[in-house]
């Protein structure tokens, strides 16, 4: 008898992964083939729980095949598999420690296909391996658990932000850090944390408070955790922004290109579509309105409470188990929060006493967290005793430049923030190190002077106050500094925009021909032609300039109103204002009052007035430093001598380089990269005047296309050429006119390729 051939689908069916695609294709035709295997799948479970640590390796094998299989044609039978979500838990809990490694990563990833073909939610996925991370011992788990919980919390927030699932995750990280301190497991709910507040998932308080519970913890590695979330997470985020967004993503005019030029397939045809809508998905998400990211800092509940618990028991519990190190982030942190929040924590301050001496290693640190830590509102009298310390250890004629420049700078960074912790006699000693012959103590000093002559320039003698400073105080409008009186506050640079938008709207009107000053007879005032980031919400402001309080002495149609609510006539105001002007020029003979700006009040200032703000102060201060006398230091870490804080914001951290000023730079010579940085950092970019050719040179470089046979020859190496160019003077007449002649004609036809 013949045997009898079989069918293609007859020879499957004990193969798993075709059974898989057939029951995709048609499910009910298959249901009892799906109920055989899923009886074997039962039956291998049962062994292996009965004795898992005598399974045997081919039933691990076919256990391992069979839950691969189910997972992935669950969601077709969803009434006779339902418990196989639970059974997976339940063997991943109990036996994790002891599963083969295999069989123990099938488990995880047929759980995260279960949560993607949405059989079970991401809060009982994340609720099972979440534990399994902080007690198991291997290491490719913990990799491998690690990655899958953030990628489902990533998968979760993609559309909208599931406000539910974060609670509950945020509750369990919470719970874990407070429920045993001493514990390390606290550093895994440290490092999630810390991810996603990188990748901008979880931007609100409640991450704030987990990394807040962390800082005071008892573990070593958990406290420095949180201290470093606090310290540079807000500088990671802002990193990771700028890398996601200098990404250019897809070139698609290449590709359809290709596709334009290539034989027509399906395959790229599809790589275009979705390169289009991936380009589209991303435009789409560039012109959306930038979300306010608030620091890490600011979110803080209670930062009093905080920096208060840190103090106390990190750094003043003598039972601290936290090196020198450790010790120095954990103060870097309260300083910041004391001086970012104006916090009262008065011993803090007598905290320094025993470590402000030039022997003291990382005193520099110490400083500079001194100088961070001080604010308005901290008594004077307090500080008073610290910068004499500071003097008297550092600043002296027998300490070294180096130590005496640190002083200088710590003296100056405490006094910018409260000047009035600073008396006569010892500012009168310490101005007198301009003269010194090393630069860092010579900029430190002058910086110290210039300080003063802004803040304080009666505490100067009059040889040392320059001329701005003395006619100020003439006049009177350079006030005693008193404790506790907190300024009004206002936009730094506003003069400049409205003094900037005022000439521009005069240039307009001379464009179109109508005069400078616009009369009271027309209308509405011209719409100013300039770029909005946030579209056309500009609201001019209906009060003109010319009405208020101010009085133009110019303008012969002024007209003041009284209190009582009078008239004055033009004659009385006149001389009103003449009897007025001669008192002040008798007053100050060479002062001039100048009026607050009024800009911010009469309109709203869009994305653009910030922008051009900070184009003007950025101008100013460039033109400032150009006034000054002295030599420029072109060096990457060198910093020009700071009349007032104003240039630096108040979240940005002051550092020791700062505070070691030029001292950084003699410690050893700096490298070649380290100069051309320097140099780089002062040009301007000159990508705009390269020529054609240089730019698609550069084009075809970045895209890593080959160069031509004629650029190979011009790097060719010299010795390499010898040979050629020997041939080339032996040549006959008759061989250098067949040459030419085909160069000739070459030349005739327009090139190699000819004219087309």
């Amino acid at each position: 008898m013949p045997k009898r051939k079989l069918g293609a689908l007859e020879k499957v069916d004990a193969d798993l992964p075709n059974l898989q695609h057939k029951i995709r294709r048609d499910p009910t035709s298959y249901t009892e083939d799906f109920r055989a295997q899923y009886y074997q799948y039962e039956n291998h479970r049962e062994i292996f729980m009965a004795a898992p640590t005598s399974a045997t390796d081919t039933g691990i094998l076919s256990l391992r095949d069979l839950i691969d299989f189910v997972s992935h044609v669950a969601d077709c039978y969803p009434e006779i598999s339902k418990s196989f979500p639970q059974e997976l838990i339940d063997i991943l809990t109990l036996y994790h420690t002891i599963l083969e490694p295999e069989l123990r990563e099938k488990i995880v990833g047929s759980l995260v296909l279960l949560r993607k073909k949405n059989i079970i939610d991401s809060t009982t996925l994340l609720q099972t391996i979440f534990p399994v991370l902080t007690s198991t011992p291997s290491k490719n788990l913990r990799t491998l658990l690690f990655a899958k919980i953030l990628s489902d919390l990533r998968t979760s927030n993609s559309k909208a932000t599931n406000h539910k699932l974060n609670r509950t995750i945020q509750t369990v990280l919470y719970n874990l850090l407070t429920g045993d301190r001493t514990s390390s497991k606290g550093l895994w709910a440290v490092k999630l944390t810390r991810e996603l507040w990188r990748r901008q998932l979880w931007t609100d308080a409640k991450t704030v408070e987990i990394m807040k519970e962390a800082g005071v913890a008892e573990n070593e590695k958990v406290i420095v955790g949180g201290v470093r979330f606090f310290l540079g997470g807000d500088k990671e985020r802002e990193e990771f922004e700028e890398d996601s967004s200098d990404d250019d993503g897809i070139d698609v005019s290449r590709i359809r290109h290709q596709v334009g030029i290539n034989k027509k397939r399906k395959k790229a045809t599809k790589a275009l579509s979705k390169a289009t809508t991936a380009v589209k998905r991303k435009e789409k998400k560039r012109n959306q309105p930038h979300p306010l990211n608030f620091s890490a800092l600011h979110l803080l509940h209670d930062p009093q409470g905080f920096a208060e618990v840190l103090f106390s028991k990190h750094l003043q519990n003598p039972k601290s188990r936290l090196n020198l190190e450790q010790k120095l982030l954990v103060l870097q942190l309260v300083s910041r929060l004391i001086g970012l929040h104006k916090l009262t924590v008065l011993s803090f301050y007598s905290y320094f006493l025993k470590y402000l001496t030039p022997r003291q290693p990382s005193v520099t640190t110490f400083l500079a967290c001194l100088a961070q830590s001080v604010h308005s509102l901290v008594p004077p009298d307090i500080l008073e005793s610290l910068i004499q310390k500071i003097a008297n250890e550092f600043v002296s004629e027998a300490a070294a430049a180096e130590v005496a420049s640190s002083g200088l700078n710590a003296i100056r960074e405490i006094c910018v923030r409260q000047p009035l912790a600073m008396n006569d006699t010892l500012l009168q000693d310490l101005v007198m190190y301009k003269k010194s012959k090393d630069k860092g103590v010579m900029m430190a000093a002058k910086g110290l002077l210039g300080l003063y002559r802004e803040v304080g320039a009666d505490m100067l003698k009059k040889r040392d106050r320059g001329k701005e400073a003395a006619l100020g105080l003439r006049s009177g409008q350079r006030k005693q500094q008193v404790f506790g009186d907190i300024p009004a506050g206002e936009i730094e640079g506003l003069d400049l925009l409205e003094k900037w938008k005022k000439e521009e709207r005069q240039r307009k009107r001379l464009e179109k021909g109508l005069p400078e000053e616009r009369s009271d007879s027309e209308g509405e005032e011209e719409k100013e032609g300039e770029e909005e980031d946030w579209g056309a919400w500009d609201i001019e402001a209906d009060i003109s300039d010319d009405s208020g309080g101010w009085i133009d002495v110019e303008s012969d149609k002024e007209i003041e109103i009284s209190d009582e609510g009078e008239e004055e006539s033009v004659e009385k105001k006149r001389v009103k204002l003449d009897v007025d002007l001669e008192n002040k020029e008798n007053d100050a003979p060479n002062t001039t009052e100048t009026k607050p700006s009024n800009l911010a009040t009469t309109r709203i200032l869009t994305p653009a007035d910030f922008a051009k703000l900070q184009e003007l102060r950025a101008q100013a201060a460039v033109s400032l430093q150009l006034q000054k006398k002295g030599h420029k230091i072109h060096h990457p870490t060198a910093q020009s001598v700071p009349l007032t804080n104003s240039h630096r914001h108040m979240d940005d951290p002051l550092t020791a380089a700062e505070i070691e000023g030029l001292a950084s730079l003699s410690k050893g010579r700096i490298s070649r990269e380290e100069k051309i940085a320097a140099q780089d950092e002062y040009k301007t970019d000159r990508a705009e005047h390269k020529s054609k050719a240089a730019r698609k040179k550069e084009r075809k470089s970045d895209e890593g296309k080959s160069t031509t046979n004629k650029e190979k020859a011009r790097k060719k190496n010299f010795l390499m050429t010898l040979g050629k160019a020997k041939q080339k003077g032996k040549r006959s007449l008759v061989e250098t006119r067949k040459v030419l002649k085909v160069h000739s004609e070459r030349g005739k036809r327009g090139g190699k390729r000819g004219n087309r």
